[in-house]
């Protein structure tokens, strides 16, 4: 895949704001000439080199470091100029305004790396780790990020791609041979062949969903009916006085939202009003919004009174896949409930370790471990929809020997795993991906 745009861009590619050094990114075939008419030097290749930039009448814009990356050996494959100066936002600009005038035009959010996935240079799944690694949030988010930016999750996939292809060959020569059809499907080979891709596959799966943990975070919701301490759970995990917290019941009547890091693990929590009826026009407007949260969350904690009656009939509004009762108050009470809920003491802190092996376990987050790769929804898509393909081709195997079927069922397989890392894809799919990036990457 090669791009076949030959215009040449230019961005800003250091945040925007104040600082010590800025940076502007040119990629494209007119960047060598425009650093010359900028520096009025040749740049010596892969080379720093100091130097004034100058506007239109020889008049000095600032003063740093060029530097210039021949095509093919650049980050995007095509000829590359940094030019590093002072980080000032009216400098910068003014040295980005200079090297438009010389012939390049205003790059597009994550153009530098499209055109890098265009010219061979990484593949879909490295481009997004590139923003993954960029937008962490944890030691474990950035190294999940980074390994899959020097290629572990591509080739997993790539492997797990050769053995379907390997196992369409096989199926494809059985049904060239029709008179054989029924012993090369029957001999053994290709079930065990399929069963090993499935569980590779599901493995992965597997593995991409703590991957999208560790990179969006999970989104938890504190509910509940007034006074059973969701706030005062909020600040303990929080660990400062985020909610207000009084004896009177009702006093959240907004959602309320934090972040924290748990274990490496980023959890966006929400803080909502109590669930309970009221004539209160502004505490129904909170409660609406807290059903509303419930309703979007990946997982509701559910807080309840331990010192009280625990029956509510808010509960039956909730999925269970994604509720999880813990009982608040057990400094003050004997342990309610059962022992598959959690109980914690809001005020002491106790419980709070059982509190996160739940919420792990709820979630299918296992031990992050050294090989954890950064992973995307639609990566999950991918894989839940080749997961599905190879049950039925196994189906079409098992109950009808339908060599044919099968074959198709593993021709849709190879070109999902094949969208994960941009092998094949549609247009529309790169376009809403690089829109998310940055400027200047």
């Amino acid at each position: 895949m090669t791009a076949s745009n030959t215009s040449t861009i230019a961005a800003i590619a250091t945040p925007g704001g104040f600082g010590g050094v800025g940076i502007v990114r040119v990629s494209g075939p007119k960047a060598k000439n425009i650093a010359l008419s900028l520096t009025e030097k040749n740049l010596k290749p892969r080379f720093a080199q100091y130097t004034s930039f100058f506007d239109q009448e020889k008049n000095i814009i600032d003063s740093g470091l060029a530097l210039y990356f021949p095509n093919p050996h650049s980050f995007t494959g095509e000829d590359v100029v940094e030019l590093q100066g002072h980080g000032g936002p009216v400098v910068l600009n003014l040295l980005l305004q200079r090297v438009i005038e010389l012939g390049a035009h205003q790059a597009k959010p994550g153009e530098f790396s499209e055109r890098a996935f265009l010219n061979d240079k990484i593949d879909l799944v490295q481009a997004e780790a590139i923003a993954d690694l960029i937008n962490a949030s944890s030691v474990q988010a950035a190294n999940a990020a980074q390994r899959s930016l020097q290629g572990q999750f591509s080739e997993t996939i790539n492997a797990l791609n050769e053995k379907i292809i390997y196992l369409r060959t096989y199926v494809e020569a059985a049904i060239d041979f029709p008179e054989e059809e029924i012993d090369f499907l029957n001999d053994g080979h290709v079930k065990s062949n399929l069963e090993e891709i499935l569980t590779s596959c599901e493995t992965i799966l597997k593995n991409a969903k703590q991957g999208v943990v560790l990179q969006e975070g999970i989104h938890i919701v504190l509910a509940g009916e007034p006074n059973a301490g969701k706030s005062s759970l909020l600040n303990a995990l929080a660990q400062r006085d985020t909610a207000i917290v009084t004896d009177i019941p009702g006093t959240t009547r907004d959602i309320l939202r934090e972040k924290i890091n748990l274990d490496g693990v980023p959890l966006h929590i929400i803080d909502t009003a109590g669930l309970r009826e009221s004539n209160d026009i502004i505490e129904q407007e909170g409660i609406k919004r807290a059903q509303q949260e419930i309703q979007k969350a990946d997982m509701v904690l559910w807080i309840i009174d331990s010192t009280k009656d625990d029956a509510s009939i808010w509960l039956d509004n909730i999925p269970k896949e994604k509720l999880l009762l813990v009982y608040n108050k057990i400094d003050l009470s004997h342990p309610k409930g059962k022992s598959s809920d959690v109980h914690i003491s809001a005020k002491t802190g106790q419980g709070f370790d059982q509190l996160k092996l739940k919420i792990f376990e709820k979630m299918g987050i296992q031990h992050i471990n050294s090989d954890q790769i950064s992973a995307r929804q639609r990566h999950l898509t991918l894989l839940k929809n080749t997961v599905e393909l190879l049950k039925q081709g196994f189906y079409v195997l098992e109950t009808l020997n339908a060599g044919e079927l099968l074959a198709e069922h593993l021709k849709d397989a190879h070109q999902q795993l094949s969208e994960i890392t941009g092998s094949f894809t549609a247009d529309d799919l790169l376009g809403e991906i690089f829109s998310k990036f940055c400027i200047g990457k």
